[in-house]
């Protein structure tokens, strides 16, 4: 009587299991996939060479993430900070000479300090902003 229930359980529990994972894998490669609303953007910042510095901790940065939201994948973004010691900074960073968080860094080696809205980027970088969903 006790095997019959727990090969119950077994056959009713493994398809729910199997069909939570199914969702949440597909859940996650949806995310990673899906195309992002400035992904034309922030694609064409990171072929004309523009770099956004940034540290993991940093606010600023975290707003100017979201601001692309998905297409943030397509700047080219160094990271800065030191995990673990949030005083520290990156080798590239330091040889860089970067001082403040986010700085976003063009070709010509002219920069702009601080979070930057996506009009005054598209402007200094003759990429073109639009929104593509």
């Amino acid at each position: 009587m006790r095997k019959a229930r727990v090969r119950r359980f077994f056959v009713i529990a493994a398809p729910v299991v199997a069909i939570i994972a199914a969702v949440g894998a597909y859940l996650i490669y949806r995310s990673t996939t899906a195309a992002g609303e400035y992904d034309v953007f922030a694609k064409c910042l990171t072929e004309r060479g523009i770099k956004m510095y940034g540290a993991f901790w940093c606010p600023h940065c975290e707003d100017q993430r979201k601001d692309f939201g998905r297409s943030f994948r397509y700047v080219n973004y160094v990271e800065c900070g030191v995990r673990g010691n949030l005083n520290a900074q990156t080798e590239v960073c330091m040889r860089s000479g970067i001082e403040s968080y986010p700085t976003w860094e063009f070709i010509d080696g002219s920069r702009v300090k601080g979070r930057v809205p996506l009009q005054i980027l598209s402007g200094l970088s003759g990429c073109e902003l639009k929104a593509e969903g």
